[in-house]
């Protein structure tokens, strides 16, 4: 995946969150769970996603600038956390715009 489509997801993801952390109209609905509520836990997550894809960006430069201390497997195995973190996020994605458009078509 391309850089442009990774940070559109996240946006996509980001705006989702926001969505999700804003109260239903005229109604007060107990969401919080523990200390966070559903929409700082997703918030939370895309953060963490980012962290990684950060890191794994820096580390990845840092070794195609040859510094000493980056070795390619750690450089490759923070890769691929990075992508299974974001695909888990697409799909999480994918499962929370399903879900919205099936409670949105429902007729009451």
């Amino acid at each position: 995946m391309s850089s442009p489509a990774i940070q559109s997801a996240l946006q996509q993801m980001q705006g989702l969150a926001t969505q999700a952390a804003q109260p239903i109209k005229g109604e007060h609905i107990a969401t919080a769970v523990g200390q966070g509520s559903f929409g700082s836990e997703l918030q939370a997550s895309i953060q963490r996603i980012n962290r990684l894809q950060q890191a794994a960006n820096t580390k990845a430069m840092a070794f195609q600038a040859g510094e000493p201390n980056v070795e390619l497997n750690d450089v490759m195995v923070d890769m691929q956390k990075a992508s299974v973190a974001f695909q888990m996020g697409l799909q999480v994605r994918n499962r929370l715009v399903t879900a919205y458009r099936d409670v949105m078509n429902m007729q009451v």
